[in-house]
């Protein structure tokens, strides 16, 4: 039995959660599913799938193999797209991370859009406020944000990101003018649940030590965008990422304060490994996706100078 074959049906027995599922898929009998994937397990020397008359479950060598499968089979994919040359036109699956509200905010309109533009390409877009191992989690692409250790990626820039603290024009009306880092012991404060209940700015000059200011929060949340709308309603003075509030911003719903005490802005980045920009899927979305990013972040920070 073809070996390649069987991986294929193996994966698409997986995904489709039963033998008879995946059988009728491809055209075959469960029977024939089944020596497939006995195949398999004769090679390897262990249970991949357990099986009832109803289901199928991974086992733990199961749960290795498929992922190693299913990079076999995107790799072997992915060198014929690349042998064809650079003509040949994106599709398979894109697998995109980034972290959470950058993801849902920023990249997640664009890979719509790229979508509509390539509909032979699928993706998944894989959100984590976490560190993503590109190549053990099979990783296409990442908007990272921050400064980049030394690696093997290959690191596009996109544009600049800062910290910002915000308040409604209502709620700085009502409460005493901020105009020092100092100066917010003296109002409500609208704080992220994961975050400590301090927030560090800039040395002042002529100094290197940076400023701390601690305070009790009037309103804890464990969402940004939670935090956001609590800002816009005048509960407080909230401190967030540029991008996170640019439009609030340049709508006049929110105003910045302190602008002046900020640490310098941090680099964003899209990072892919080394040799995925030969693959036509991963270099048509970055051709996409850098341009639009970087134009978003013109818009925001024209906003936010405004």
């Amino acid at each position: 039995m073809d070996r390649l074959d069987a991986m294929k049906v193996f994966v698409l027995a997986v995904d489709e959660g039963s033998l008879a599922a995946a059988g009728r898929k491809l055209g075959r009998s469960p029977a024939a599913v089944s020596r497939a994937i006995a195949f398999l397990e004769q090679r390897v020397g262990a249970e991949l799938l357990h099986r009832t008359t109803r289901s199928i479950k991974l086992s733990e060598e199961g749960e290795r193999y498929v992922a190693i499968c299913r990079r076999v089979l995107t790799e072997l994919e992915e060198a014929d797209d690349i042998a064809a040359g650079p003509r040949t036109a994106p599709r398979g699956l894109l697998t995109i991370t980034a972290p959470v509200v950058s993801g849902e905010m920023v990249l997640r309109p664009i890979l719509d859009a790229f979508l509509d533009a390539y509909p032979t390409v699928s993706a998944k877009l894989l959100l984590f406020d976490r560190a993503v191992n590109l190549i053990e989690e099979g990783v296409d692409v990442a908007l990272r944000i921050g400064h980049l250790a030394d690696s093997a990626m290959v690191a596009m820039r996109v544009g600049e990101i800062s910290r910002v603290v915000v308040a409604s024009p209502r709620y700085l009306k009502q409460h005493p003018r901020i105009t020092e880092p100092g100066d917010l012991a003296k109002h409500q404060i609208v704080a992220m649940a994961h975050l400590p209940n301090s927030w560090t700015f800039a040395p002042q000059a002529g100094s290197s030590a940076a400023r701390t200011v601690q305070f009790t929060p009037r309103l804890v949340v464990n969402s940004t965008y939670a935090a956001v709308a609590s800002a816009v309603a005048g509960r407080g003075v909230a401190r967030m990422y540029s991008y996170q509030v640019g439009e609030q911003v340049a709508r006049g719903e929110l105003e910045i304060v302190l602008a002046g005490d900020e640490d310098p802005e941090m680099p964003a980045h899209l990072i892919c490994p080394q040799g995925r920009l030969s693959v036509p899927k991963v270099r048509t979305f970055t051709d996409f996706a850098v341009p639009r990013l970087k134009s978003k972040r013109r818009c925001q920070a024209t906003a936010l100078r405004a």
